[in-house]
C-alpha cells in the first residue's frame, strides 16, 4: 500500500560520510528543480499520503527545502526531514531548529553511535560534537521530550561490515549515556543496515570485505522481515523526478518496473500500486538479514 513519498531533493551535503549510500558530499552540485519540487504536494493530494520523507545529502541545502515542508504541512502530511545535524549550525542555518519545531517536523537524525573517536571515524572530525550541541539545541525547542508532539528519532549505523545489535538493547544504551552524559532526549532510535553500494562498497572492496560481506547478508537472511520490508509501501523519488521501489534502488538507478516512472506520470494519471513488481537485486539481502532494516529501523524486533 503506498502510504509514503520519499524524496531527494539534493546530493549536496556538508558532511562526507565512509558509509553514505548516496556518495554526498560538499561538492555534489545535484538539486532537485522547481518544476519537480512543484508536483511533490500534487502527488501527496492525489494519492492521500501520510508521510513525505525528505532525504538528501543534507536535504536542508537545498534553497527550496523550507517552502516544501510549508506546503506538505498545510495539506496536514506529516513531514520527516532526515538530517545528519551538523546542518542546524550551519552559516545560514541557525533557526532551522525553530523552522523545524513551528511545523512540526519529525527529525530523524544520524548519530551512528555515542561515541566520539566512532563517529569523528566515520562522519569527520569534529562531527560529534557538532553533533551534541546540534542534539541540545532540539532538546531546547522541545524534540524528544516526554509529552511533547516534537520527535526526535535517532539513527544508528554499524562500523565497518557487520550487522546492526538488537534495536531495543542499543537504545537503551544511547538513551542511558546520552542523558546521563550530556543530558539529552530523545524517541526512539534507529538501527539501520549500511547497504553495500556507493561510497560504502567502494570502501569494503578497498579493505577486501565487500565478498564476505554480501555473504553475511545472504547468509542471515530472515525470510519474516519480507512482509515489512519498506519498498511496499514507499515511492522514492530521485532529484530528477524519476521514481524507484526504495532509496538504495534510486542509488543504483533501478527505476520502477512499469509506469508510473516520473513524478509527471504521477500526476498525469492515478496509479493502483497493487500487485506491481518490485525490483530486486544482491543489496536487498541488506534489507531483509537478520532483524531486518528500514528507514524506521529494524523490521523485527524480536529477533
Amino acid at each position: 500500500m503506498f502510504t509514503t513519498l520519499q524524496v531527494n531533493i539534493g546530493y549536496k551535503c556538508n558532511q562526507r560520510c565512509s558509509h553514505c549510500h548516496v556518495d554526498a558530499g560538499p561538492q555534489r552540485w545535484e538539486m532537485m528543480n522547481s518544476f519537480n519540487l512543484a508536483l511533490i504536494p500534487r502527488v501527496l493530494e492525489i494519492y492521500n499520503l501520510n508521510i513525505l520523507d525528505i532525504t538528501g545529502g543534507a536535504p536542508e541545502l537545498h534553497p527550496q527545502f523550507r517552502q516544501l515542508v510549508l506546503q506538505a504541512r498545510r495539506l496536514g502530511v506529516e513531514v520527516i526531514d532526515r538530517c545528519n545535524l551538523t546542518i542546524l549550525d550551519e552559516p545560514g542555518h541557525e533557526d532551522l531548529a525553530e523552522f523545524l519545531a513551528e511545523n512540526k517536523v519529525v527529525v530523524t537524525a544520524s548519530l551512528p553511535c555515542y561515541d566520539k573517536s566512532n563517529v569523528d571515524n566515520q562522519r569527520g572530525k569534529g562531527v560529534f560534537e557538532r553533533s551534541i550541541l546540534a542534539l541540545k539545541k532540539l532538546n531546547s525547542y522541545g524534540y524528544g521530550k516526554e509529552g511533547n508532539d516534537l520527535i526526535l528519532n535517532l539513527v544508528y549505523n554499524p562500523q565497518g561490515a557487520v550487522l546492526p545489535p538488537p534495536q531495543e538493547k542499543l537504545e537503551e544504551d544511547y538513551r542511558e549515556i546520552l542523558s546521563n552524559k550530556y543530558q539529552i532526549s530523545f524517541n526512539k532510535l534507529y538501527t539501520i543496515t549500511n547497504m553495500p553500494i556507493k561510497r560504502f562498497s567502494a570502501q569494503l572492496e578497498a579493505e577486501g570485505a565487500l565478498i564476505n560481506y554480501q555473504k553475511l547478508l545472504i547468509n542471515r537472511f530472515n525470510p519474516s522481515n519480507i512482509d515489512n520490508i519498506m519498498c511496499k509501501s514507499i515511492v522514492s523519488v530521485d532529484w530528477q523526478g524519476f521514481l524507484y521501489d526504495c532509496d538504495f534502488n534510486q542509488q543504483l538507478g533501478l527505476k520502477l518496473v512499469q509506469k508510473p516512472q516520473t513524478l509527471v506520470d504521477l500526476v498525469s494519471q492515478r496509479h493502483d500500486f497493487t500487485g506491481q513488481s518490485i525490483k530486486v537485486g544482491q543489496h536487498c539481502f541488506g534489507c531483509t538479514a537478520g532483524a531486518g532494516s528500514s528507514c524506521s529501523g529494524a523490521l523485527n524486533k524480536d529477533f
